[in-house]
């Protein structure tokens, strides 16, 4: 039996539940867990947001990502060892057995290695956020002569999403909160901050791109000059937006073992900064899924060992 953030039934709320774990079977991997953290889609999963458009099994698991240690190994892998440290992600919108549990079978071609320097906590808190975020930016093709707008920057995939616009030279500017939250995404390195607490705000000057990770879409598309750019993390489109001179793409990441090890090996050099704000026990599991929706910043991330 494995430890798990669950939810049993339809009517029921998120709960540490203990789980049944088979056994790998062929190119399957059983890894010890001990760390994962927490996603957009875990709230909602666990608010019962998901379960009218969202195939599901109860019960089920919450959890996207995870980085953990190899216990066995099923039939006809060969490239992966007991005791091996390694970290994967669960993409795609199926809920079942997600990655919030002291132990889970995972495929084993789907994990990365964890390269040394990086702890099971960072790898775990980058995963999902950080593979999205590098997706919204790349899809912008930035250059240094852009000044790009983070929408959502205190949460987990703006705050690396902003870290990696700043790496390509862009000048960045973050939404955030006055006090705790502005000097949080400057310390990640924004070069200034929009206040959207008042009601809303103006385009910064030479505003090219906009990194959709939180806000209403249309109001953001509006501050763009004719020819920017657009990439949303929740769905957005030139037709939503009702603007046709503006690029909109929607991202879905792929969680690759390639591009998650990109991540690690960035984390392990220390050019990414993995932003964890709170760490909780298995048991705590349900106050971190609730803290999540509570203007938290940063990854919250659960040691899956306590």
């Amino acid at each position: 039996m494995a430890r798990a953030l669950a939810v049993a039934g339809r009517d029921q709320s998120p709960a540490v539940l203990d789980v049944a774990v088979p056994n790998p079977g062929p190119g399957q991997i059983r890894v010890a867990v001990e760390a994962a953290s927490l996603n957009g889609i875990d709230a909602a999963t666990g608010s019962g947001q998901l379960w009218d458009s969202v195939p599901h099994r109860f019960p089920v698991i919450l959890g996207r990502d995870f980085a953990g240690t190899v216990e066995r190994v099923g039939p006809g892998v060969a490239t992966i060892r007991p005791r091996d440290r390694v970290a994967g992600v669960i993409t795609g919108m199926t809920l079942a057995r997600g990655a919030l549990a002291d132990t889970i079978i995972f495929d084993a071609r789907s994990v990365a290695p964890l390269p040394e320097g990086i702890t099971e906590e960072q790898a775990a808190a980058a995963g999902l956020a950080a593979l999205t975020a590098k997706a919204l930016v790349d899809a912008l093709a930035l250059t240094p002569s852009d000044t790009v707008l983070v929408a959502g920057a205190t949460g987990g995939v703006g705050a690396y999403a902003l870290q990696f616009a700043r790496s390509l030279g862009a000048t960045v500017y973050a939404t955030a909160r006055p006090g705790e939250p502005t000097e949080f995404v400057r310390g990640l390195g924004a070069n200034e901050t929009l206040d959207y607490t008042d009601g809303g705000f103006s385009a910064p000057s030479g505003l090219t791109a906009i990194v959709h990770a939180a806000g209403d879409a249309t109001a953001l598309a509006a501050l763009l000059p004719a020819g920017g750019r657009l990439s949303s993390a929740l769905g957005a489109s030139t037709t939503a937006v009702g603007r046709s001179d503006i690029t909109v793409t929607p991202v879905m990441p792929t969680a690759t073992p390639e591009a998650l090890s990109t991540i690690l090996d960035a984390i392990a050099s220390g050019t990414l900064r993995v932003p964890i704000t709170h760490t909780y026990a298995m048991a705590e599991a349900p106050q971190a899924l609730a803290d999540f929706g509570n203007h938290k910043l940063g990854k919250l991330v659960v040691d899956t060992r306590r």
